[in-house]
């Protein structure tokens, strides 16, 4: 990866150029069975329209808060993108009532509605699928984002050095947040072609981090599975097998 990339965004950048057919998220929901497996290019292809998405439509400025009310599903990876893209602070499972705007679940949806702000929902049906109805006060997130550009630029540039996340109740810049997942990155052993499976959740750092970010900041993948403890051991060690994984946590 490029030393030089202080973002989240910048990261993307540089796993887009070194080599955008390598997977980059590779998704199990072990209660439905779902698989998602998405390249570099078709993640950064989903992060470019979910970034237009936010800075067009749902008027998204830097600075603005946006309440993150996702499990770890390949789409909240995407949003925690897009945020970092456009220099929107991602607040993960933030208070609604606090945010300028909010990215729902099905699950979170009551909550949710506190946010004065836009509101955006998503099903998490398998292959990004919509509601059969778009729940009362919410736009749909399958339905508004495949019209989206492919191709994302910030009306302002995205300063390292200002807020980016917030998880846990700890915060952190984007400079600091790619710091620390290179940092976390080197710890777990990750490089150029690891592959991470992690069944932590994205409420906490060190589930972010394995999920997403320190295979991203050090040129590896992850296999992100939820609902891991329906799998059982066997079929665990057959995925670890299957998917190629080199370390897990």
């Amino acid at each position: 990866m490029n030393a030089s990339d202080r973002t989240p965004a910048d990261l993307l950048r540089s796993a887009l150029a070194a080599d955008p057919g390598r997977p980059m998220v590779t998704f199990y929901d072990d209660a439905t069975g779902e698989r998602v497996e998405l390249s570099v290019a078709t993640f950064a292809n989903w992060v470019a329209k979910t970034a237009n998405l936010l800075q067009g439509d749902l008027a998204a400025e830097p600075g603005d808060r946006l309440a993150l009310l996702l499990p770890a599903h390949w789409q909240s990876a995407v949003w925690l993108l897009a945020c970092a893209s456009v220099g929107v602070v991602a607040d993960v499972q933030g208070d609604p009532a606090a945010a300028d705007l909010v990215v729902t679940g099905p699950d979170t949806l009551d909550a949710a509605r506190a946010c004065r702000g836009e509101r955006i929902a998503l099903a998490l049906r398998p292959l990004g699928g919509r509601f059969p109805q778009a729940p009362e006060g919410f736009a749909d997130y399958a339905v508004e984002v495949p019209g989206q550009g492919d191709r994302f630029a910030p009306f302002a540039p995205v300063d390292p050095d200002a807020p980016a996340l917030t998880v846990g109740g700890a915060q952190f810049t984007a400079a600091e947040l790619v710091a620390r997942a290179r940092e976390d990155g080197a710890a777990l052993g990750l490089g150029a072609g690891a592959r991470l499976l992690s069944g932590r959740t994205y409420d906490t750092w060190d589930g972010l981090s394995a999920g997403l970010y320190a295979p991203l900041a050090t040129g590896g993948s992850v296999v992100l599975c939820r609902h891991l403890g329906q799998l059982g051991e066997d079929g665990l060690a057959q995925r670890v097998g299957s998917e190629r994984v080199t370390v897990t946590v």
